[in-house]
Parts: structure tokens; sequence; C-alpha cells
């Protein structure tokens, strides 16, 4: 009962035989169609933004299972903030301004694959990745946003 693993990213709710999916799964004679239904079935929550799906084949019978991650933190950041992409010089220009209740919120969508071991800490990872989109925190710097989480100024939004 050997089984293999495809992974590929698809835009959720709107995965199709062809390409990415079609060339990656076609050879190893899954029903193809049923796998599209369930992508696109698992995958709807996050339309409009690219997820990493998993399928694991078992070969001999050709059954599969569905495995839906969550989108890249920046994708997540972008659609929260309705924002089409990040700052092409994020030293300089600010795009858009992460509050920290957003940046919670994010958090606690992507708390699984963080490496904090709270939202608190998953905030400020958040915050992180804002640094290099060119987005503000609160108004502020990303960076300094996140010494005044360590310095608990925002204690009271960030309670777990």
């Amino acid at each position: 009962m050997a089984k293999d693993s495809v992974e590929v990213l698809i835009e959720g709710g709107t995965a199709t035989p062809g390409p990415p999916l079609g060339p990656a799964i076609g050879p190893f004679g899954i029903n193809m169609m049923k796998a599209v239904e369930e992508i696109n079935n698992k995958s709807a929550d996050f339309k409009g933004m690219k997820v990493p799906v998993k399928i694991i084949i078992d070969s001999s019978t050709k059954d599969f299972e569905i495995e839906i991650g969550t989108p890249p933190t920046t994708a997540l950041i972008m659609d929260e903030l309705k924002i089409e992409k990040g700052s092409q010089d994020p030293g300089l220009d600010k795009v858009a301004d992460l509050s920290v209740e957003q940046a919670l919120k994010i958090a606690r969508m992507k708390f699984d694959s963080l490496l904090s071991n709270d939202y608190k800490h998953g905030a400020k990872e958040i915050m992180g990745t804002c640094v290099s989109m060119g987005i503000s925190v609160d108004g502020k710097d990303p960076r300094d946003a996140q010494k005044a989480v360590d310095a608990g100024e925002y204690d009271d939004i960030l309670v777990e």
C-alpha cells in the first residue's frame, strides 16, 4: 500500500483539471473531477487567495485524501487590508496600516503553522511579515509595534 503525495498551490475554490493540478495528479490515475470538486469544497473559504493543497494518493486503490493548508501570511495580510500587493520599496513606502486587532485575527487563522506558543507572540510574527511588505502597524514601524507589544501596551487586546 504505497502512498504518494502531491503538493500544489491553487486559488481557493477555483481548482480546475488543468494546470497546475491536472498535470500533477493525472499520472496517478485518480478520479480527476472528484478530486477537483473536493478541493473546491474544502478551499471555498479562501476564495481569491492562493492555498497550499496536499493530495495523498494510495497508488494501489486509487483512493485519495485532500489536505488544505492555510494561505501564506502575506496573502492573509493583503486580503485583510484589501490591497493588491506590498510595497516596491518597503523601507520607504508604506502601502497600508494593519491594526493590532487585525494582526491578532491573522495570527489566530495561521496559529497552527506559526512558531509561536501563544497569540501574543503570533501577532508579533505577523507584524514581522509587515516589515518586508511595507505595511505599518497601528501607524508605527512594525518593529516599534513589536516593542510596544513586549512593553505591554497592547495587553488588553492580546489576551488569550
